[in-house]
Parts: C-alpha cells; sequence; structure tokens
C-alpha cells in the first residue's frame, strides 16, 4: 500500500489534470462571486420589502 501511494505522489501531474482544476477553480471562483452578488441583491430586495411593508402600515385618514 504504502509503495502505491509513493508511486502515485511521486508521479508528475498530468497536464490535462492541471488545465481542468485550473477550470474548476476559476469556475467555483464565479460562481462564488455570483454567490455573492445574489446574497447582496437579496438583501437590498428584503430591505425595500420592509420599508414598503412600513409604509403600508402608517395610518393616514380616511379621505371622506
Amino acid at each position: 500500500m504504502a509503495k502505491a501511494l509513493f508511486g502515485h505522489v511521486g508521479q508528475t501531474p498530468d497536464r490535462r489534470m492541471l488545465d481542468e482544476v485550473t477550470k474548476l477553480r476559476a469556475r467555483v471562483r464565479s460562481l462564488e462571486f455570483e454567490v455573492t452578488r445574489l446574497r447582496a441583491d437579496n438583501d437590498r430586495l428584503n430591505a425595500e420589502q420592509a420599508a414598503s411593508e412600513e409604509f403600508n402600515r402608517l395610518s393616514e385618514p380616511a379621505l371622506t
């Protein structure tokens, strides 16, 4: 088992695999940025909705 692990670790990484890992890391960064953007957008929309609900709760005299 140790020889198998040593042989696996000691090998030079495959160029295709390194390219794939690089692409995947870039994709993960892109998705993390998108999640951050969507969370900020969601927070903004929630704040707007809360402000709108607060405005609607203000008591106004009925027009007669």
